[in-house]
């Protein structure tokens, strides 16, 4: 299957499992999972910065359209969208991994634990700036921090659940002919 064929279907999919089944979930609203940024996480390395930025604005006002929302989750997909190259440098072993594999994973990362981090962190700073969009103020400073830290918990464990529900064939590219 293509490379383009692939992300169309992840897309939709991941849209479509978040508006119908994860949107319908809400744990003593405190805790929302949202799964719908996984798109963002999984894009290759080689997607061009530019069109990270598109794409993840397309995911997130996709689901604002579906949700009737002003533009939180286009905005929070943005900003994740513009911190993931930044935080892939970081993580990733500098031998170049991202030039021997497609996208990001546990193995193309050099283990769980780097690739945990890269989707933790992304998943905390998109559920923090959407929820601070959603509230526009801290008057509860608490139910915010709780908010966001247990539904990036729960959002991880999904995550973590769709990585091992679909294993991502990566093939490690060399150099060599």
């Amino acid at each position: 299957m293509s490379t383009l064929v692939k992300n169309i279907l992840r897309f939709v999919l991941l849209i479509l499992v978040q508006f119908y089944v994860l949107d319908k979930i809400h744990l003593h609203q405190m805790v929302t999972p949202y799964i719908y940024f996984l798109f963002i996480l999984w894009m290759p390395f080689s997607l061009n910065r530019s069109w990270q930025m598109v794409l993840a604005f397309l995911l997130g006002f996709t689901l604002d359209s579906f949700r009737h929302s002003p533009g939180f989750h286009a905005a929070a997909c943005s900003l994740i969208a513009y911190l993931r190259p930044f935080l892939i440098n970081i993580l990733i072993p500098q031998e170049g991994a991202d030039t021997n594999y497609d996208e990001p994973s546990a193995r193309s990362m050099g283990g769980v634990f780097p690739y945990m981090i890269y989707a933790g962190l992304l998943t905390l700073i998109h559920h923090g700036w959407l929820f601070f969009l959603e509230a526009m103020e801290f008057g509860n400073f608490w139910y915010f921090i709780i908010k966001t830290l247990l539904s990036t918990v729960i959002s991880l464990v999904l995550i973590l659940a769709a990585e091992l529900l679909f294993y991502r064939k990566q093939k490690f590219r060399t150099n060599t002919a």
